[in-house]
């Protein structure tokens, strides 16, 4: 019987670094878990996503499925776990679950738990835990009822090993006909770049308010971040005042990271946004105030001035 079903985000050819995250999850939960993949055109998804030890790869695949319209995506989500028993229904926590799991745990009548970062099993019973007051503080819960709906923190779980023993890859046909038919899809704005993205980047260089104006943000945060081959992040009221587009914001209600190296240039380290850096490895911030918060999580702090110490240090790595 399997135990789990996780819910594998991806963007067309590849699966999404977060959904890793919620694999490694389910295999902490225990028992046997398979994996689905719902979209169109998805085959190469479903074969790079045999190899992280499921049971199964179901695959639901049809044009009227093409885009993630949260209502037809839960019907189907809450369709496969009530045909294969799952107990546990897995996602990573991002935009595209907030939309989507809910609606699941409403359709199959379970309780949900969101943010989930570490998960024990205690004398037969689940206990998780999840940040709560931005990070601040970490609440233990258990869930009651035979169904859960469960979403991973990617930063608090580490990238399941490849196994080699590759797992089957089962068709699961679908009357896109008879799905619900509430929403329709419109348009996509995307935004294009050579930079990583913040969430998968190895480096982050994140800005904040007192860069100038949207070119200076570019030219300083940019070009440092260009330089070291890493992505662009922001706090929100870099967003707020225009300098950065929105999704590059991090913190409670932006994208949570945990790159290898994190350099907070002029950012104040209010507690919102360090929420969103806290399992960064190495964290380095430049601020001209020695006081700022930021200095109390990092670990290298420069005091300075940053359209002194930016440009210098972009000279240093490039040379």
């Amino acid at each position: 019987m399997i135990q789990s079903l996780v819910i594998i985000e991806h963007d067309g050819q590849r699966v999404m670094r977060g959904s890793l995250s919620a694999i490694t999850l389910a295999h902490q939960l225990g028992g046997s878990y398979a994996l689905l993949v719902i979209g169109n055109g998805i085959a190469a998804v479903a074969e790079s996503a045999r190899a992280f030890g499921a049971a199964s790869v179901f695959v639901i695949d049809d044009l009227g499925l093409l885009e993630p319209l949260a209502d037809r995506y839960a019907t189907i989500i809450a369709e496969v776990a009530q045909r294969i028993g799952a107990s546990n229904i897995v996602g990573t926590s991002s935009t595209y679950t907030k939309d989507i799991l809910p609606r699941v745990a409403a359709l199959l009548d379970a309780a949900m738990l969101s943010d989930v970062t570490a998960v024990e099993i205690k004398d037969g019973v689940t206990l998780c835990q999840r940040p709560i007051c931005a990070g601040s503080q970490v609440a233990t819960v258990k869930i009651e009822g035979n169904v859960r709906v469960l979403t991973a923190r990617s930063t608090a779980f580490a990238v399941p090993s490849l196994n080699c023993q590759t797992c089957p890859v089962e068709q699961i046909p679908v009357d896109a006909a008879s799905l619900p038919n509430g929403t329709q899809f419109i348009s996509r704005e995307q935004r294009t770049s050579t930079r990583p993205d913040v969430t998968e980047a190895r480096v982050v260089v994140a800005g904040g308010r007192p860069l100038k104006d949207r070119e200076t943000f570019e030219r300083l945060i940019g070009g440092l971040a260009d330089a070291l081959g890493g992505a662009i992040g922001a706090t929100r009221a870099a967003v707020d005042a225009g300098l950065a587009s929105n999704d590059c914001q991090i913190g409670q209600t932006g994208k949570t990271v945990a790159p290898e190296l994190y350099i907070a240039v002029g950012v104040s380290g209010a507690v919102q946004h360090a929420a969103g850096i806290k399992d960064s490895k190495i964290i380095v911030a430049i601020n001209r105030d020695p006081e700022a918060a930021i200095f109390q999580m990092a670990t290298y702090g420069l005091v300075g001035d940053l359209y002194e110490i930016i440009p210098r240090l972009m000279a240093a790595v490039r040379s």
